[in-house]
């Protein structure tokens, strides 16, 4: 099972159709397949052999789509980091991934020269730059390819169990963790992702998420998979999707809950502009159930949200057909994996009562990269335990109710973020929310309100704080403080950084619970 022949086969039968348009290239699959095979064979020239580590610190571009593929092809292994990383950060993941190559960029290049010492396993003829020639401790990446064959490099010898990516967590409840995922994963993800979301060689991705992104992959590797078409974006812009959208005519999108946010408010974005969308994917956190009616609302029966992992195990998915029917539902199990919800114990829990969610199934990591011991916590038994908590219902849908990490425990009493974030999203001067636990010397924790406004100056924080406190289930529940933000802390994914909001009202106490 080696997904490095899928460029491969799409150049043989579809050669002359249309596989990725990017800022105005447009390029059919034999071209695709015959650049892929260039840089394959340019990294083989490099001594680069099977289960070597290639390191990827580059915004979306044609670049990085033939990196992914020419890896699989050669048998390596990708890193794709995220452009975001810097000193330190960046360094440590170069090192404890044993990355021997890198691939950069000229915008990012002076990054890299600040570490450049601690580098010691990444010659400088494996230190890449895809657009500048002539800068001093890079090779010329362009260069490199225009002088390697585009005939198809030798068999890698890859096996289903052989590593394709390490891709590390984003780090948005802790330090980053490196995510193993074999070519068998990656082909599962081609089969059963292609299928729930009802794609066909035909379809067409429009993605402007960052590709270091493991929710990318959702779309991105179905698209290889199947032979269909990509329209890739250098970054997310909410104007210039709307337009690609429809100039493009796409049929499927990936988008994470604050990019949803962002086109809500653009003007562009109508139930005109949706017209040829058959699915709307979102992932990465929940989906605030305002925004999901204002979705609704716009264009019915495109909608599906999915609940995962990078580290795969449990899955599931809110199909277009049971949004509805189950609207505060994140969906059903998808197709071989087995869910179970669980108290501390381990012991599995009846309907509608609220424990952790683990899972297991063929999407499920082998493990982190050099880390067995996180491993073993993680993976019990083949089971993987999420950290997050939930609730089924008789029917076997999953309802989120927060993370373990998230929860705020206020007087001895368990207080869960997204309830509140919910009631918060509703006013119509909240743009985006986002609620966390803060010390108290009465109660241990109080809630804190971070929010990002529509409009500046749409409510002051005493009035929305009041707003909210009257709304809320339990007096537990009320808001001590609403705190007004331009705009939240984020990783590459779009995710909203909850440990720097709460860091500034923990950083002198000396605790963090």
């Amino acid at each position: 099972m080696d997904i490095g022949t899928l460029p491969t086969r799409n150049a043989r039968h579809y050669g002359d159709q249309e596989a990725l348009v990017f800022e105005g290239q447009r390029v059919t699959w034999h071209q695709l397949n015959a650049r892929i095979n260039q840089v394959a064979n340019a990294l083989r020239g490099l001594g680069l052999v099977k289960g070597d580590k290639v390191a990827l610190l580059l915004p979306n571009s044609i670049e990085l789509v033939e990196l992914y593929w020419a890896i699989a092809k050669c048998g390596l292994v990708a890193v794709p980091l995220s452009p975001l990383l810097r000193g330190p950060g960046l360094a440590s993941l170069l090192t404890d991934s044993d990355s021997i190559a890198l691939v950069t960029c000229r915008d990012l290049a002076g990054g890299i020269e600040s570490i450049r010492a601690q580098l010691t396993a990444i010659p400088d003829t494996r230190l890449l730059l895809v657009d500048a020639a002539d800068r001093p401790g890079f090779a010329d990446y362009s260069a490199l390819v225009a002088a390697a064959s585009d005939a198809e490099p030798p068999p890698s010898g890859v096996v289903a169990s052989d590593p394709y990516n390490i891709m590390y967590s984003s780090g948005t409840t802790g330090l980053p963790k490196g995510i193993v995922h074999d070519h068998f994963i990656r082909a599962h993800y081609g089969m059963i992702f292609s299928g729930a979301w009802r794609m066909g060689r035909e379809s067409i991705v429009l993605q402007s998420g960052s590709l270091v992104f493991n929710g990318s992959m959702l779309t991105f590797i179905p698209w290889m998979f199947l032979g269909a078409k990509l329209v890739l974006q250098r970054k997310f812009d909410p104007r210039a999707y709307v337009e690609a959208l429809v100039r493009e005519r796409a049929t499927h999108v990936m988008l994470v809950p604050s990019q949803i946010v962002a086109l809500l408010a653009e003007p562009g974005f109508t139930s005109e502009a949706l017209a040829s969308l058959e699915a709307l994917l979102t992932v990465g956190a929940p989906l605030h159930f305002e925004h999901k009616e204002r979705l609704a609302r716009l264009k019915s029966s495109i909608f599906y949200e999915l609940y995962g992992l990078t580290e795969g195990g449990p899955a599931t998915v809110l199909d277009r057909t049971d949004f509805f029917r189950k609207p505060g539902s994140v969906g059903s199990p998808m197709q071989l994996c087995e869910m179970k919800i669980v108290d501390e114990q381990g012991n599995e829990l009846p309907p509608r009562a609220i424990g952790e969610i683990i899972g297991r199934g063929p999407l499920i990591t082998p493990g982190y990269y050099r880390r067995p011991e996180l491993t073993a916590q993680a993976i019990r038994d083949g089971w993987l335990y999420t950290g997050d908590l939930g609730y089924f219902d008789e029917d076997g849908y999953l309802y989120l109710v927060d993370r373990k990490k998230d929860m705020i425990i206020s007087g001895g009493v368990n207080v869960y973020p997204k309830d509140i974030e919910e009631i918060a999203a509703q006013h119509p001067a909240v743009r985006e929310v986002a609620v966390f636990g803060a010390p108290d010397q009465r109660w241990g924790e109080a809630v804190v309100a971070a929010v990002i406004l529509t409009s500046p100056g749409a409510v002051d924080a005493e009035s929305l704080q009041a707003w909210i406190n009257q709304r809320v289930a339990a007096s537990y529940q009320r808001v001590r403080e609403v705190s007004i933000r331009e705009d939240f802390p984020r990783n590459t994914a779009g995710k909203t950084l909850k440990r720097e909001l709460r860091e500034p009202y923990w950083a002198n106490t000396g605790t963090r619970i």
